[in-house]
């Protein structure tokens, strides 16, 4: 379904105004091949295969070969066929290490702009406006127009040596966006962009150390108690701060489906642009990643992804969910782009021991494991000097961009992540011990006792 024109005249706010009531909307079953077969009939591109990219006819040019431009490939970009021959051995194809990067610096933009500061008085909110936000951050020819901020509120249990005041305070969490006309003509539809940063503050921490599978139960018509995600995340997606000053009505989950669906209905139904087409593009690092996934498979489960392709592109993300979840989320047609360093150990949790790849003796507890969702693309970093690295966003955004010669630079403590601004309060003598500490404090975030 996620790559199928809209099969109802229901205006998408309606249906995602519908989700949050105990209603249930009609479902036209449609089959992998049916879907490619609109979708091909919406566009001269299609779902063709990369295959078929690389055997049109290419004018010749002395000394360089041409790439396929982003417009004309980015159902191939989206994961419309999984990235089939746009990840080999030798790394991800050019076009597509370039729209993973550039969607990688848009999460980090969350990072840059989180006010981390308990004496200002935006403390846990964005330091920015919304209409300047990106351009605060030096991403002002990003191409995207910021419509809304988003609000999680962790309903957890502080430990004593944490400020209980602000536990299930809410706190920015990301921002909606929509590409400009001119990104638009560039990407070859209009992209409706969701960002989440990942884990920050202490009750953020919390949220993560709550391990334990919990039914999603997200779409009214048909709870599916088999589907099964980890309950921190799903409460950082559903809980709610009614005294949020910031103006994050309602819970994060309900805030996401009111903007999204808002702007891809005013984006499909666009009077002025016909022909225009629309994606949904959810980004995240860490739990941002995990937040990101949810909302993909909850757009999925309520059919809103009919009238716009939804993708995820993750980085250093953990498991969300059981082998259910990922059956679900494959079977709805979520597409997930997991960008994973193989050094980072978020990535391999929770479910450090139990996972997809249990084997043996141990084989008939899969099904009840928690498992990843989506198609991996692989970096390879790790530095002893700057051990927390191997988790950190720039890490990540420096490996796709410059594979060999940024690492290195990403790796010295900054790169856009937490660990660089932590490093900002301390003296460069502790900067070692520090490091190597906040990598323990990662992998101790989301370990549960077996896997």
């Amino acid at each position: 379904m996620a790559f199928a024109p809209a099969t109802t005249t229901t205006s998408i706010a309606a249906a995602a105004a519908m989700a949050l009531k105990p209603q249930c909307a009609g479902r036209q079953p449609m089959s992998r091949a049916a879907r490619c077969r609109a979708a091909a009939a919406l566009t001269a591109e299609g779902c063709a295969s990369t295959s078929a990219i690389a055997a049109a006819p290419v004018a010749p040019r002395r000394g360089a070969r041409r790439t396929p431009s982003v417009a004309g490939m980015w159902r191939q970009l989206q994961g419309c066929d999984d990235w089939e021959g746009l990840l080999g051995l030798d790394g991800p194809a050019p076009a597509l290490r370039s729209e993973v990067a550039r969607y990688g610096e848009l999460v980090d933009a969350c990072y840059k702009a989180f006010d981390l500061d308990r004496a200002s008085r935006r403390y846990l909110n964005c330091k920015y406006g919304k209409e300047r936000m990106l351009e605060e951050v030096g991403m002002a020819g990003a191409g995207y127009e910021v419509t809304k901020y988003i609000y999680a509120a962790p309903d957890v249990m502080t430990v004593p040596t944490m400020e209980a005041s602000t536990s299930g305070r809410g706190r920015w969490i990301g921002y909606v966006a929509v590409s400009t006309d001119e990104m638009t003509r560039r990407l070859g539809r209009r992209d409706v962009l969701v960002s989440f940063r990942g884990t920050v503050t202490p009750a953020e921490w919390m949220a993560n150390f709550m391990s334990s599978l919990e039914p999603a139960r997200l779409d009214p018509c048909d709870p599916r108690p088999d589907v099964m995600v980890e309950s921190g995340f799903l409460s950082l997606y559903t809980s709610a701060d009614k005294t949020c000053r910031f103006g994050g009505a309602g819970s994060c989950r309900e805030q996401l489906l009111r903007e999204v669906s808002r702007l891809v209905d005013a984006h499909s139904s666009s009077s002025k642009k016909p022909g225009e087409e629309v994606s949904v593009t959810l980004a995240g690092h860490s739990m941002g990643s995990a937040l990101a996934l949810l909302l993909a498979y909850d757009l999925a489960e309520l059919g809103l992804n009919r009238a716009a392709p939804v993708t995820v592109f993750s980085f250093g993300g953990p498991r969300v969910g059981n082998a259910a979840f990922k059956a679900r989320c494959d079977e709805l047609g979520v597409k997930a782009l997991r960008v994973a360093n193989v050094h980072d150990p978020i990535t391999k949790l929770p479910g450090i021991l139990l996972n997809e790849a249990t084997t043996g003796v141990l084989r008939p507890w899969r099904a009840s494991c928690y498992t990843h969702v989506g198609v991996e693309l692989p970096l390879d970093y790790f530095s002893a000097r700057a051990p927390a690295a191997v988790h950190d966003l720039g890490t990540y955004i420096a490996l796709l961009k410059k594979p060999a010669a940024a690492a290195g630079a990403a790796g010295d403590g900054g790169g856009g992540g937490v660990v660089g601004k932590v490093l900002d309060f301390v003296g460069r003598q502790r900067a070692g011990a520090l490091q190597w500490q906040y990598a323990a404090l990662q992998m101790g975030g989301l370990v549960q006792p077996w896997g």
